[in-house]
């Protein structure tokens, strides 16, 4: 499963673990990608993985 959104094309980051002796591993920030239904201009439906925020917007402008 591709982990970026359709919309915005945000996908995943890389930072680092930190523990409490200062540590460092890497790690991986994964955005929160949700499959949500769209109903295009013409009528039809399409299945796009967006992410959280992505959907956020779209609600606040429609």
């Amino acid at each position: 499963m591709s982990r970026r959104c359709a919309i915005s094309g945000k996908g995943p980051m890389v930072g680092n673990n930190v523990s409490h002796a200062k540590n460092r591993t890497k790690r991986r920030f994964l955005p929160n990608i949700r499959t949500v239904r769209v109903t295009l201009e013409d009528g039809t439906t399409t299945k796009l993985k967006i992410s959280a925020r992505e959907l956020r917007t779209l609600k606040k402008h429609s």
